[in-house]
């Protein structure tokens, strides 16, 4: 890592690329805490997969595919949330047919694309190196509205979180508060796609927030935990990456994933432990 830090100090691409890393996993952190309470994972996915259409339509257009993916995002967001909203036995169905056309729309506009789409291609398995400066600024303000929506509406999206038919008692408008909350899924997911590509996006979005689950129980701690987590596999991932010659967004989830696994192992063997205590106790 000392050749990863020396080579930091003196490149500017590996200072932009860490701190898409570090905006990345603010989102990340806040809204992945969440889509993993309300395991709304699959929804998510769904987003994260349409966007491809937004993308190769916007590469077809000659407009920046970072702003069609955050179109497609939110459009898709709202057409899943409709269909879990109106259609809920058959959410799973729908949201696969979304997810596939949106997936198919990108591709066959890919094909009438003039050229060799490489841009897209970086989207699509992600390469946070490539990240151009001017960029940081769009994560910037996407990060800064989602912490503002969140901070305004915290306790609707509390209520809509752990018990939707509470919240409607209440007289909390859960539908729209639903619909906003999937929205910020999709910023999320625009988000990341700049680190890890749309097709790891899913994993970057719940295993930092998964590990934060096992340790906490309050929302606001599994955000803070989660962003840290976030930063860190972001960081560790571009350290380890650049000393390979490999993939940083393949290694990013590869360091998320091995800690969940050994975070999830470590808090199986507690639980038996203290249920063992508890059992000679009595």
């Amino acid at each position: 890592m000392i050749e990863f830090i020396s080579a930091l100090l003196e490149h500017s691409f590996l200072q932009t690329a860490l701190l898409a890393g570090l905006l990345a996993s603010i989102g990340c952190g806040v809204i992945g805490t969440f889509v993993v309470v309300k395991r709304i994972a699959f929804m998510a996915g769904g987003i994260a997969h349409s966007v491809l259409g937004g993308m190769g339509a916007a590469l077809y257009c000659g407009i920046d595919p970072l702003l069609g993916a955050l179109l497609a995002a939110i459009i898709a967001a709202l057409l899943i949330g409709a269909v879990r909203l109106q259609w809920k036995a058959q959410e799973d169905t729908l949201i696969g047919a979304l997810w596939a056309i949106g997936m198919a729309i990108g591709i066959l506009f890919i094909a009438k694309t003039p050229g060799y789409a490489t841009d897209l291609m970086s989207f699509l398995f992600g390469n946070i190196l490539l990240v151009p400066p001017h960029e940081l600024w769009l994560m910037a303000s996407l990060d800064i509205g989602l912490l503002l929506i969140v901070a305004l509406y915290y306790r609707q999206f509390l209520a809509i979180t752990f018990d939707e038919e509470f919240a409607r008692l209440r007289g909390v408008p859960v539908a729209f508060f639903y619909l906003l909350l999937l929205c910020l899924v999709a910023v999320t997911v625009v988000l990341l796609i700049q680190v890890v590509g749309l097709i790891l996006v899913i994993a970057l979005l719940t295993l930092p927030a998964a590990i934060a689950g096992h340790y906490v129980r309050g929302l606001a701690s599994m955000m803070l935990i989660a962003t840290l987590l976030g930063s860190v596999f972001t960081t560790l991932g571009l350290g380890l990456s650049y000393q390979a010659d490999l993939p940083a967004g393949p290694i990013m989830i590869l360091c998320a994933g091995c800690v969940y696994i050994i975070s999830a192992i470590m808090r199986h063997l507690f639980i038996r432990y203290r249920a063992i205590r508890y059992a000679i106790g009595k």
